[in-house]
């Protein structure tokens, strides 16, 4: 059934090559009809989860899995025109609204589909500039709704979608047609450019992640482009009215002790530089509270000074959803100088503990590590110990001596060491040798300094943006983590000459306002394969009642990122997070590699796969819809549009798998 499955989406593939596009026109032009659906109301599910409560697709059938319809809409960019000089990642998650499956492209179209078909009910054009320099790829993760629950004898736009946009607007759409709502901010659109602070060019402030809904507000955070200034644009949250798009709050995330009078501030007094929130908050509607999973201040590698604005960096953040005022927060790294920031939404869950309901969050790092927190005081609840660390270089006087950590089974992420040097044949494992033998190597938490510094886990992580999934029935968590050690360096300032001497390195950032500007780079071989020993990604499945790792296997082949196109079963580096379903399968793309799998929840085996025809940088969902014979049938959809820095397959693709008729 496997292969039956290859040569379905094959099939399916080559026939929109000849006129398939004509036909989903036709198709979509005629679609009217909304569907019952089961519920997916919002990015991760509902509050981050990444769980289905669906269950029709199980394990012992799920290897009959095919594609079911494929939609495509026409938004990709390698990065290489003049009209578009960014290049795209496809990494949204849809949402179901009033029977309706939306979604956003990297151009920030947002398109609303039959859940069951793929025929499209209508497409929403905000006309992004394309233009910019958007140093975090052309990127829209996913869409909010909100539905007006005050009588109202209107009818256009009490059902709602907000939006982001990478070159910074928030609009507001009516769920049923598509257009913007005229009655919030200047006609639907909200311009949060404004107040940020000068920006150096055209996407160095962007959004990417969906906006976050909570009763009747809707919070947005913003991403700022790493590395380039002390200065950057404020990491300014706001929350807006969701009729009006008043504004009601502003938080800034300055240090306590942040003097307005004197520091940096923008036009509209916010602090610049501070950590922003570019990954996707989650809320406790029932505690008011909303939880933002922070980024380090910038620049990365360095800063000085006081007060250091990494006060609520790398943190999760809790804020009173109405005042933005902080409630408590946790710091995942202190004194963050190794680009660790959090960028997955955090998963909100309550556990059975001694009998008693304790209200959690869960919330899976860079670094590979998984803090279980009290989300109503933000104390741990699975044990976190302060370790001593390294302590040297030019940020010696601040650097923190320890740092927090997880129990070992909450650490999925692997170190490196030069006894882990690694070659496909014994040429490029001499290169990978050569490399470690003359850079800096320690555990994780080694100071950056003017040498080449080995860094493991690196800036891709461990665990990124796509954060973890959480089963609140069996109290399992499932994570997908990267192992690819980065190399970095300092480089002093009178000493910069832009890329001479540095060609090979794939950023070099200036740190301006600081004494030193950065060099970073993966740490690969002549074959373009990681220098450390493999797995370069795994999936591991956690149970929280007994803090033990139910199992770790590895994830994704190097058949699409290798020189010789082979399926070999090593475990490949790449973003995104798993989907949890109730039967007890864990569905997960993700891997640099044009696979979705299937896993069993309760031993790792994996149990299908399915051929795609990109790179599924993105996490899938699932959901069930109701049939015109009252049956149910159930659709796990996935995006696969590849990540254009990152080297995967570029595409447009939406695909939903379901079981055969």
């Amino acid at each position: 059934m496997w292969q039956l499955s290859i040569t379905s989406l094959v099939l399916i593939v080559v026939l929109c090559s000849t006129g398939c596009t004509e036909h989903f026109e036709a198709t979509r032009a005629e679609t009217t009809e909304r569907r019952q659906t089961s519920d997916w109301p919002e990015y991760g599910g509902g509050q981050g989860q990444r769980f289905a409560d669906v269950d029709q697709i199980n394990a012992a059938n799920v290897d009959q899995l095919q594609p079911t319809w494929i939609y495509r809409s026409g938004d990709q960019s390698d990065g290489n025109s003049a009209a578009i000089p960014s290049g795209s990642a496809f990494e949204v998650t849809p949402v179901l609204v009033e029977g309706a499956l939306v979604f956003c492209t990297p151009f920030n179209r947002v398109i609303a589909l039959d859940p069951l078909t793929g025929g499209e009910f209508w497409r929403f054009d905000p006309k992004v500039d394309l233009r910019g320099d958007y140093g975090n790829q052309l990127v829209c993760r996913g869409i909010s709704q909100w539905i007006d629950p005050l009588p109202d004898l209107r009818s256009a736009c009490r059902s709602r979608i907000f939006t982001n946009t990478n070159d910074g607007y928030l609009l507001a759409l009516d769920a049923m047609t598509g257009k913007l709502c005229s009655d919030f901010g200047s006609g639907g659109r909200i311009n949060l450019n404004r107040g940020v602070g000068d920006q150096d060019y055209l996407g160095e402030y962007q959004l990417t992640s969906p906006p976050l809904v909570v009763g009747d507000r809707v919070v947005a955070g913003g991403a700022i482009s790493d590395n380039r200034r002390v200065d950057a644009p404020s990491g300014v949250v706001r929350a807006y009215d969701a009729r009006s798009g008043e504004q009601l709050w502003a938080n800034d995330l300055a240090p306590p002790e942040f003097d307005y009078n004197s520091e940096p501030v923008s036009d509209e007094g916010f602090a610049l530089g501070t950590p922003n929130v570019w990954g996707t908050m989650v809320a406790d509607q029932a505690r008011g509270l909303i939880y933002l999973p922070t980024g380090n201040p910038s620049p990365d590698y360095y800063r000085s000074g006081e007060p250091d604005m990494d006060y609520y960096g790398t943190a999760i953040v809790a804020l009173h959803a109405d005042t933005g005022k902080v409630a408590w927060h946790f710091n995942t790294v202190i004194n963050d100088f190794w680009d660790f920031d959090v960028g997955g939404q955090p998963s909100l869950v309550d556990l059975d503990i001694d009998g008693e309901t304790v209200p959690a969050l869960i919330a899976g790092t860079k670094m590979g590590f998984i803090f279980v927190l009290n989300r109503a005081s933000g104390e741990p609840i699975v044990d976190v110990s302060y370790q001593p660390v390294p302590v040297e270089g030019p940020l010696a006087a601040q650097l923190s001596p320890v740092q927090p950590f997880p129990p070992a089974a909450y650490r999925v992420a692997a170190e490196m060491t030069v006894d882990d040097a690694w070659g496909m044949t014994p040429i490029d494992e001499g290169e990978c040798e050569d490399i470690l033998n003359s850079a800096r190597t320690g555990p994780i938490y080694t100071p950056i300094t003017e040498d080449w510094t080995v860094v493991a886990p690196s800036n891709l992580g461990g665990i990124n943006w796509g954060g973890v999934a959480v089963d609140p029935n069996r109290q399992v968590i499932v994570a997908r983590s990267s192992n690819v050690p980065f190399l970095v360096r300092l480089i002093k300032r009178d000493e910069f000459k832009g890329r001479q001497g540095f060609e090979f390195s794939i950023e070099l950032a200036t740190q301006r306002g600081t004494p030193y500007a950065m060099a970073r780079q993966p740490l690969l071989s002549s074959w373009g394969l990681p220098c450390n020993k493999p797995p370069w990604g795994t999936v591991t499945a956690i149970d929280i009642n007994s803090g033990k790792q139910l199992w770790q296997v590895p994830h994704g082949t190097v058949r699409d990122v290798s020189p010789i196109p082979i399926p070999w079963k090593i475990g490949v580096p790449g973003v995104g997070a798993p989907l949890i379903t109730s039967s007890g399968l864990v569905f997960l793309g993700g891997a640099w590699e044009n696979v979705l799998r299937a896993f069993d929840l309760s031993t790792g085996a994996e149990l299908w796969q399915g051929r795609l025809p990109a790179g599924p940088q993105a996490t899938p969902m699932s959901f069930q819809v109701k049939l015109d014979d009252g049956d149910y049938k159930q659709l796990v959809v996935i995006a696969a549009g590849g990540h254009s820095s990152m080297g995967s397959d570029l595409g447009d693709y939406l695909i939903a798998f379901a079981l055969p008729d």
